[in-house]
């Protein structure tokens, strides 16, 4: 069966590539790696006109055609048919910013040079009129040689024009043979004139944008922005997730209760009730919470502050020896390591590159929200410390707080040694302000919630069900002092480890809980309710929530030093082996272990003695 032809979505960054690709593909996508590259690859299936699907591949936003980072040549690599196992594209879809025309036409016109069947997506036009431009697309395609399709991704405007474009110009069943011609210092004269040609008429100011800008970039202002915007988020996360976390505890009670019922007592009753339901089930619990978190994040993108809160970070940045172009892996590491990580390659200069991934893991992941949550709920008041502003909030704000200074300390520390050299130069296109479309939202949150059950029915899940065995066997004999989960062979693990971190006020408990939590950070809460529900002498004690339980028998100072060991141990496997993926070797992912559980320990222990000496 002959595959479905290649259609590349490219153009510049914030050129409103993906949304034009979500417009298109809606949920008929799939996300992998390039061969041999850690560059993420979108694909999704469009449906033409006649039926005849194609395989649509949104690339990595770039400048040129001559690639200054892994990202950049990876577009290079499949637009001229270099990237392995595949021919150039059948058509290219190049999509520009209508209201920064003549900067979005260099690239533009790079790849029209290369012959290639191109159709030209003039992108974000309502913007463009907004702010007082007017373009003739007709003037515009005659300039070009190409045709040209005004398109509003986000508002579903232009798609059957520009697929009708595309049917068109597949239809065209031949190989192409393409190479990159060098550099030509003129292609930005020719797009300015370009664009000078096709713009008919544009107003003198862009008041809109510049007042924001100058208001959310101001040195003084923007800081307390950002801050405040923070802020809310996190008192958003308790406050907005109370009702949902209700509804999925009397959902696990429920399922508990029925599994208990209907199943007779014995080994497979007590790994489904206390090794699946109540393991597993104490993780997806904080689901709601994490999706909070991700609709501000996906909202603030959307809407075009990112991108201008990266800008707004470089002095902070240039002051530990990173670029602003470092904030954008930084700040896609708040949601997970992994992907914070594989960003870097958009940095060129490979000091901060590498810098960058190694303080990666210090942002506070989605994985650690769990922990901070279940910590914070059980031990800190649920009380108001001022009109809007609940303590509990405040705690997982400072959290987050702690492990930004933590990194740019960090990151401070290796450019002056192990990475030392001259900071890279940084350079952003500042997007357009506009409302997120909501299916976008839908679309992104409803990918993050699927990646978040899937990780909880396989990783959680085997880790859990994997220390459930362990802490239930051997049997503890009748009238021994020692509990179940100290006589197993999980506890016998558990006790030499406590002789590391007891100084440090961790537990048995704790000390069981910290390897397991390896895998996922998110299991060191599944982990610690696992072995509580095994010690628990009766269906009463068994059936209290797991915070309760924690209260009952942790000190204070051990929570806050649990809370403090997660803000810096790299309790993860999957960021441990992207980091190798990542810099080729296992040099730094040593350095970067064995680094952050040093500061998880230090920081543990002094968070724990100072809470001791003051009576807490």
């Amino acid at each position: 069966m002959k595959a479905a032809p290649l259609v590349a979505l490219v153009g510049n960054p914030n050129a409103g590539k993906s949304s034009l690709f979500n417009a298109l593909t809606g949920a008929r996508q799939k996300v992998a790696n390039y061969p041999g590259v850690t560059v993420e690859r979108r694909s999704g299936r469009l449906v033409l006109g006649d039926g005849r699907p194609v395989e649509l591949v949104d690339l990595p936003g770039t400048y040129s055609l001559h690639p200054a980072s892994p990202d950049e040549a990876v577009t290079r690599d499949v637009v001229i048919g270099r990237q392995q196992g595949e021919q150039p594209p059948a058509a290219l879809v190049i999509v520009v910013d209508a209201s920064n025309l003549d900067h979005h036409l260099r690239f533009a016109i790079e790849l029209i040079g290369l012959g290639l069947p191109t159709v030209v997506a003039l992108n974000m036009v309502d913007l463009a009129a907004r702010d007082g431009l007017t373009i003739d697309a007709g003037r515009l395609s005659a300039l070009l040689g190409v045709p040209v399709v005004e398109t509003v991704a986000v508002r579903r405007r232009g798609l059957d024009d520009l697929r009708a474009e595309v049917e068109r110009l597949v239809e065209r069943d031949q190989a192409h043979v393409v190479t990159v011609p060098p550099e030509d210092p003129g292609v930005a004269a020719r797009a300015r004139l370009v664009a000078r040609d096709a713009i008919q008429s544009e107003r003198a100011g862009r008041h809109v944008t510049r007042a924001i800008d100058g208001l959310v970039l101001s040195p003084f202002a923007g800081p307390l922005i950002l801050a405040a915007i923070l802020f809310v988020m996190f008192q958003a996360v308790f406050a907005w997730s109370e009702a949902p976390i209700g509804w999925i505890e009397g959902g696990m009670e429920l399922l508990a209760g029925a599994v208990s019922s209907f199943l007779p007592d014995g080994f497979l009753r007590n790994l489904l009730v206390e090794g699946v339901i109540n393991g597993v089930g104490s993780v997806v619990v904080f689901l709601p919470q994490i999706l909070i978190l991700f609709l501000f994040i996906l909202v603030l993108e959307a809407a075009g502050y990112m991108a201008r809160a990266a800008f707004m970070m470089d002095r902070l940045m240039a002051g530990v020896g990173l670029s602003g172009r470092a904030f954008i892996p930084l700040l896609s590491s708040f949601a997970c390591a992994i992907p914070g990580i594989m960003a870097t390659r958009t940095i060129d200069n490979p000091r901060d590159r590498l810098t960058t991934i190694l303080i990666a893991p210090l942002m506070t992941c989605s994985a650690r929200l769990p922990v901070y949550t279940l910590i914070i709920a059980a031990f800190i008041p649920a009380r108001s410390v001022g009109p809007g502003i609940g303590l509990q909030g405040l705690v997982l704000f400072g959290l987050y707080v702690v492990g930004i200074v933590g990194a740019m300390l960090a990151a401070l520390l290796i450019r002056r040694t192990v990475a030392r050299g001259a900071a890279g130069g940084f350079m952003m296109e500042l997007p357009k302000y506009q409302l997120p479309r909501l299916g976008d939202l839908a679309l992104g949150l409803w990918q993050r919630a699927w990646m978040f059950l899937r990780r909880a029915g396989t990783i959680i899940m085997f880790s859990t069900v994997l220390l459930w065995l362990l802490a239930s066997f051997p049997r503890v004999p009748e009238g021994s002092p020692m509990t179940q989960s100290e006589y197993s062979v999980a506890g016998r693990i558990a006790s030499g480890i406590e002789h590391v971190v007891r100084p440090i006020g961790f537990n048995h408990e704790i000390a069981l809980a910290l390897i397991p939590a390896m895998a996922a950070r998110e299991v060191a809460v599944s982990a610690i309710a696992t072995v509580y529900a095994i010690d628990a002498p009766d269906e009463e004690t068994a059936t209290l929530a797991l915070g309760e339980r924690l209260a009952g028998r942790w000190s204070l100072p051990t929570a806050l030093a649990f809370l403090m060991w997660f803000v810096f141990a790299p309790q993860c496997i999957s960021t441990i082996a992207v980091t190798r993926r990542e810099t080729n070797g296992w040099k730094w992912p040593t350095f970067m272990v064995v680094y952050l559980f040093g500061l998880a320990y230090l920081a543990a222990g002094a968070t724990y003695w100072s809470a001791v000496a003051l009576g807490l």
